[in-house]
């Protein structure tokens, strides 16, 4: 990867026109199974897996969310549950619905041209390098993200065996298997299988800011990993907000002089995916640092 400057990237004409485009793309394959099943989507904020660093003050106060206490990661669905204070104050405070959000020009889930899902080695935690016929590497600040799903419909409990569907930008805001050079590498995508727990984790790098966009990370939530591997029923589509302290310390280091020069150019409020609500709901709470890394979260209800 150059760490050399570059133009400012224009957004994709298509670029996450919202969730009516993304139906006309979705629909013949997934028959409005975005809206079947579990029930109406929902998400809380929460904090993520790690201790905080010199960097958490000003990374944790930038998240809204009342939500703050550290969660502890699990990638094995046979994990025995604990009545863990994250857990404890998800299932208090579920009932917010997270909006339904656009996957989106760049999927790579089969609805708006290649399949990833449909390939061996997209199930894993650590989605930097591509897989398959590639092992190119996407580089930049290290960034941890945890998924909690809770079950709406069974009193907000943890939604083991649920899988997550996780894609974003390099740090030059580029979507492997859609951009120009990266056509054949599959890199920041990944699918992970819930534990008992309700969690998923990625390991990753913090996604650049292209113009157009607030700094995101896409998921979907399916219902097993049998459907995310055949890109089955979708419970849940939606984004992760970065917060704005997270980004202005990550974007004044080597690598990230792109999404320096855009991300000023949009805020959550005028953002044409968050800006409806300012992202509240979709905000993740972070710790970290750009010497330490960062960790993000966010509670999903399902």
């Amino acid at each position: 990867m150059t760490t050399s400057p570059q133009p400012p990237r224009e957004p994709h004409p298509n670029h996450d026109r919202g969730l009516e485009f993304d139906l006309s793309t979705l629909m013949s394959r997934r028959s409005l199974g975005m809206f079947a099943g579990a029930g109406a989507a929902a998400a809380l904020v929460a904090c993520t897996p790690g201790g905080s660093t010199s960097g958490a003050a000003s990374t944790t106060a930038a998240a809204t969310s009342p939500a703050t206490t550290t969660a502890t990661p699990s990638t094995s669905a046979s994990a025995t549950p604990s009545a863990s204070p994250t857990l404890t104050r998800a299932i208090a405070e579920c009932g917010v619905e997270i909006p339904q959000e656009t996957a989106g020009p760049f999927p790579g889930d089969g609805s708006n041209g290649p399949n990833v899902l449909e390939a061996s080695g997209v199930v894993r935690q650590d989605i930097t390098a591509s897989f398959g016929t590639s092992t190119t590497k996407a580089e930049g600040i290290p960034l941890t993200v945890t998924l909690t799903l809770l079950d709406n419909a069974n009193g907000c409990t943890p939604l083991a065996g649920a899988a997550v569907y996780a894609w974003h930008c390099d740090r030059d805001g580029k979507y492997s298997m859609y951009d120009a050079g990266l056509e054949n590498e599959n890199f920041l995508r990944g699918v992970q299988e819930a534990d008992a727990n309700g969690q998923v984790t990625f390991t990753t790098i913090y996604p650049g800011a292209y113009n157009g966009r607030w700094p995101h990370i896409h998921f979907e939530v399916f219902e097993s990993m049998g459907n995310a591997t055949a890109a089955g029923q979708v419970l849940a589509v939606s984004q992760i907000a970065m917060t704005a302290a997270a980004c202005n310390e990550v974007y004044a280091t080597a690598g990230y002089e792109s999404s320096a020069r855009n991300f000023p150019n949009t805020t959550l409020t005028s953002d044409n995916v968050f800006g409806d609500d300012g992202g509240i709901h979709q905000l993740a709470a972070m710790t970290g640092s750009v010497a330490g890394g960062y960790t993000a979260g966010l509670n999903v209800t399902v």
